[in-house]
């Protein structure tokens, strides 16, 4: 039999590596989801950019006067809100984490700094 202090060692190696394996899969999801959700904007784009002559050539700016840029304008929105999505998703992970890690009762750090300020 192991003695306690051995038994403490090794139930904190078997959680280290359980986190460890949990963030490896977590980052692999979000790195998928990236990914996918970069080849359904890009044929998104492909579909509703229209080909054609821009007015002035060598202006990328004067591209969205043209009459058939909504496709452009509709990918930067659809990109902007997706990645403020995924970036509240991983903050709210983080925070979750941290009060996991440090105890439900306890507010995070920038709470704390909001609290004294």
């Amino acid at each position: 039999m192991y003695d306690t202090a051995r038994r403490v060692a090794l139930v904190k190696q078997r959680v280290r590596e359980n986190t460890r394996r949990r963030q490896r899969c977590e980052a692999i999801s979000l790195s998928a989801l990236c990914l996918m959700l970069f080849t359904a904007l890009a044929k998104v784009a492909d579909a509703l950019i229209v080909r054609g002559q821009t007015a002035a050539q060598g202006v990328f700016g004067t591209m969205l006067l043209r009459e058939d840029a909504g496709g452009y304008v509709l990918v930067a929105v659809i990109s902007f809100a997706a990645a403020s999505a995924i970036t509240a998703l991983c903050f709210r992970l983080r925070t979750r984490e941290n009060q996991k890690k440090h105890g439900t009762d306890k507010p995070a750090r920038h709470e704390k700094e909001e609290k004294s300020q």
